[in-house]
């Protein structure tokens, strides 16, 4: 998919200010920990991540979502009257029905001939929304779009920490599919998208490829959709195989994304990954011979956000410098399913605004 009328105009942030280390998990864990004699430590050692975030208790992905909009919108200093599609993107939501994306809409006074729906899509929840949102500016049917999604990682990992403490059976290796609940952090992203003609970034939006490789859907599930209740699931995860599986298709999308972009990997000046943990990072850029020099990790400090991860990182990196005016940039997203997303991006000027919250 190739656009020519579409720019990435801002990124809106919020994370959350509390704070979990990967040793005060393990403190929580020191039951298992005792039993199968494991040694501290281990946690951040397997995965890169040093601390995630915790949004309060009780709190709303829709106002987390709000707030990031509302973020988006001032950082550009963008008249919302213009915004004719918001679209909630994060795997996390307030009510099985209506859409999120009703109370959002209502919150940020939105015009009523909106388009308004949420997208559910693992990890890649925001970018299918950009991809969506993009096709309808290139149509010429609206003129920008808000694309946003909130993640809040805490009843998984409170569900999960008490189930391997209270489950006896469990041993070293059975443990291995529940380490990647044990990697999950809050945040909240939302990118605003505009038509050209409208721009003040000019940040082009310029290559979309997607590939499907659903033979291996089973390799990370919650179990049933818990949306609307308290949201406590539990997820099983066979890290390795994903892990295996996410970098071949990766390599596989890679390929037609370079053919559809008419690109070379050496063209690129920066990269975004999604934020799963180190090893996964190490893998991915090796076999698609990104050097790690041009690429922006978050997950060390935000734990692996979902849907926010690649979109937050790329604001971030932004933020501060580290993608510039005339840089290429690559958002490379692969989520459970396993689906992968590539997005090309011609980097001309940052519009961020970031907060945190409790």
């Amino acid at each position: 998919m190739r656009y020519s009328e579409v720019c990435v105009e801002s990124f809106g942030y919020t994370i959350p200010e509390e704070i979990w280390t990967s040793s005060e998990i393990e403190s929580k864990l020191q039951r298992l920990y005792d039993r199968l004699k494991l040694p501290p430590g281990r946690l951040e050692l397997m995965t890169g991540i040093g601390q995630r975030r915790f949004w309060a208790p009780q709190t709303t992905m829709g106002e987390l979502s709000v707030n990031s909009c509302e973020n988006a919108i001032k950082a550009a200093d963008f008249d919302r009257s213009q915004i004719g599609c918001l679209i909630h993107g994060s795997v996390c939501r307030d009510h099985l029905e209506p859409a999120t994306a009703c109370s959002v809409h209502h919150q940020l006074s939105l015009r009523s001939d909106c388009f308004i729906y949420d997208v559910s899509n693992a990890c890649l929840g925001i970018l299918s929304g950009m991809i969506q949102a993009a096709n309808m500016i290139q149509l010429g049917q609206i003129q920008s779009a808000l694309v946003v999604g909130s993640e809040g990682g805490r009843q998984l990992v409170e569900h999960t920490i008490d189930a391997l403490n209270a489950d006896e059976t469990l041993n070293r290796k059975t443990i291995k599919d529940s380490i990647a609940s044990l990697t999950i952090g809050s945040a909240s992203c939302a990118v605003l998208l505009t038509h050209r003609s409208i721009s003040k970034s000019g940040n082009a939006f310029r290559t979309a490829t997607v590939h499907a490789n659903t033979q291996f859907h089973g390799l990370c599930q919650s179990e049933e959709d818990q949306a609307g209740s308290d949201m406590r699931p539990l997820m099983r995860t066979d890290s390795e195989t994903l892990m295996q599986q996410g970098v071949e298709t990766g390599i596989t999308t890679m390929a037609r994304f370079l053919n559809e972009s008419k690109l070379e990997v050496s063209d690129f000046n920066r990269t975004v990954c999604h934020q799963v943990g180190s090893a996964h990072r190490k893998l991915m850029l090796e076999s698609l011979q990104i050097d790690p020099e041009i690429d922006f990790p978050t997950f060390d400090w935000l734990g692996n956000t979902g849907s926010a991860a690649a979109p937050i990182s790329l604001a971030i990196g932004a933020e501060q410098g580290f993608i510039q005016p005339g840089h290429r940039v690559a958002i490379l997203g692969i989520g459970s399913g396993i689906n992968c997303t590539m997005v090309e991006l011609n980097w001309k000027k940052s519009y961020v605004a970031g907060s945190t919250r409790n």
